[in-house]
């Protein structure tokens, strides 16, 4: 699925929520940032390839080649990093299960 888009010279950005839709990218937070990030990180991540020229608005111009620069440097190290994160999880497990079973 496409999660970052560029349709009709503006970013666009996938949003979950109760009405899942294509929300402008100028309207990203947070949460929405956070969420973007899991997709990449757990799911089929696709987005448009950043072309100035395909955005109109020179915010979403800013706006959009940040989050692509940022998800195109995760991407190829996305197994790397669930990798360890899923190991300092099981690291952390391990320990407090150890430390409650000793009590």
């Amino acid at each position: 699925m496409i999660y970052l888009k560029i349709q009709d010279n503006k970013g666009y950005y996938w949003k979950q929520g109760d009405q899942p839709a294509y929300i402008e990218i100028d309207k990203i937070n947070r949460e929405d940032l956070m969420e973007l990030l899991n997709y990449a990180i757990n799911l089929d991540f696709e987005m448009d390839e950043y072309v100035e020229d395909n955005l109109a608005n020179k915010a979403h111009q800013i706006i959009y080649k940040n989050i692509y620069q940022k998800l195109t440097e995760l991407l190829p190290q996305k197994t790397r990093f669930k990798d360890e994160s899923e190991n300092l999880f099981r690291v952390a497990f391990e320990k407090y299960s150890t430390d409650i079973s000793d009590s």
